[in-house]
């Protein structure tokens, strides 16, 4: 199963919940699966056009996943999917922080 990181930010919409483990066969099947279980994540993750807002990063493994297949990029089952809203100190602070994790 694929896993997402919940950022740390977001956990309290979602029962405060670190991970989130997925069959999903790709990111946006991964990201529909975790705003199912945890609805009020869906606001923070998802715009009005049902597409990733715009100041959240999406990482499969090291991967932006702009430089994949985008939203269809496929997740394979040990796959970590890193979930990095803009905060104060840049995204690229945060997306050091998460790369510890691993």
């Amino acid at each position: 199963m694929a896993k997402l990181i919940i950022p740390t930010p977001l956990r309290k919409y979602a029962n405060n919940t670190a991970f989130f483990e997925t069959d999903s066969f790709t990111v946006d099947q991964a990201v529909e699966a975790l705003t199912t279980e945890y609805p009020e994540l869906k606001t923070h993750l998802i715009d009005n056009n049902g597409k990733v807002r715009s100041f959240i990063k999406v990482f499969v493994g090291d991967d932006d996943i702009k430089a994949l297949d985008g939203i269809d990029t496929e997740l394979n089952e040990n796959d970590v999917v890193s979930i990095v809203p803009a905060i104060a100190g840049g995204v690229q602070a945060l997306y050091e922080q998460i790369k510890k994790w691993h």
